[in-house]
């Protein structure tokens, strides 16, 4: 598979509610940068704890965060950039924004992965500490 092949199998199953298939395409080392300052920012190292905080996301919105993909997947060697669109509700506080998730695709496998939303603060304030 391609990178862009492999980022597109992650998006199906993760869009299915698949999560044993979307983490089957990660490395066990994988990296999932985590942007800004909040209670979920930082740098997970495995797939493990990238499952840890998405279950937390997940547990604090009661389930109504929602990430979709909003265009086509561009690829540049190894490298897939995925426009995103993403909801939530947090404890009264609403979250509607963009953002470009990038992927590191190394012997189809994702390595590392790093998020950009078009406003981090708000992000930040959305999450708390």
């Amino acid at each position: 598979m391609t990178p862009k092949q492999v980022v597109e199998s992650y998006s199906e199953a993760l869009g299915t509610g698949d999560i044993p298939k979307a983490f089957s395409f990660f490395s066990a080392d994988s990296k999932w940068h985590q942007p800004g300052n909040h209670k979920f920012s930082g740098t997970n190292n495995h797939p493990g704890e990238t499952g840890e905080m998405l279950t937390g996301m997940m547990t604090e919105t009661k389930g109504t965060f929602v990430i979709k993909p909003t265009g086509a997947l561009m690829a540049n060697g190894s490298l897939v950039a995925m426009p995103v669109h993403f909801t939530g509700e947090n404890n009264g506080r609403t979250i509607d924004m963009t953002g470009i998730d990038l992927f590191e695709v190394i012997n189809e496998k994702i390595t590392q992965v790093w998020l950009f939303s078009d406003d981090q603060i708000k992000e930040d304030e959305f999450w708390g500490k």
